[in-house]
């Protein structure tokens, strides 16, 4: 178990395995977000096969770091990726995009969120960045004001369109 970081509150920051799979999985699944896209429990969440690709995937490229959150006793309660992106822009300013930054319904309100994206932000600056930035889905104000206390700022507007390719 390769832990990255120990943090208050008997929390540690390690990097993801591929047995993580199911936690990961299930933790995405309970957003409502995330469920109406398909990576609801009984939606073919329990299908791992496409999450063992993109994991594979991840884990094989040194620009991207998948994490789990975990109490003292190893439960797994949160989760994100944290890509560096470089740029021309901002000079050849090097960003970190986080994604899929998920904690626990269980557990949300109890700092874990702000310790994981804290840390997050450390590792970018380790990592030689100097921007993190992140999308959130519009309806997710709740996590909107997390962010912004965090002083993580709405300052663009993110456009997507979905392709539906699937692995």
């Amino acid at each position: 178990m390769e832990v990255l970081a120990r943090l208050e509150g008997g929390l540690t920051v390690r990097r993801a395995r591929a047995r993580d799979l199911p936690a990961l999985v299930a933790l995405i699944a309970e957003d409502p977000v995330s469920a109406a896209r398909g990576d609801a429990v009984g939606d073919g969440a329990d299908d791992l096969a496409p999450y063992e690709a993109a994991f594979a995937e991840i884990d094989a490229d040194p620009a991207h770091l998948l994490v789990c959150l975990a109490e003292a006793d190893g439960t797994t309660v949160g989760t994100l990726q944290l890509s560096v992106l470089p740029n021309l822009g901002r000079r050849g300013t090097r960003r970190a995009q986080l994604e899929a930054v998920h904690i626990s319904g269980s557990r949300r309100g109890r700092g874990y969120g702000a310790l994981l994206v804290g840390w997050a932000v450390e590792e970018a600056r380790r990592r030689r960045c100097g921007l993190v930035q992140l999308t959130s889905h519009a309806s997710r104000t709740d996590a909107h004001r997390f962010y912004e206390w965090l002083g993580i700022t709405a300052s663009h507007r993110g456009f997507k369109q979905d392709l539906t390719c699937r692995r």
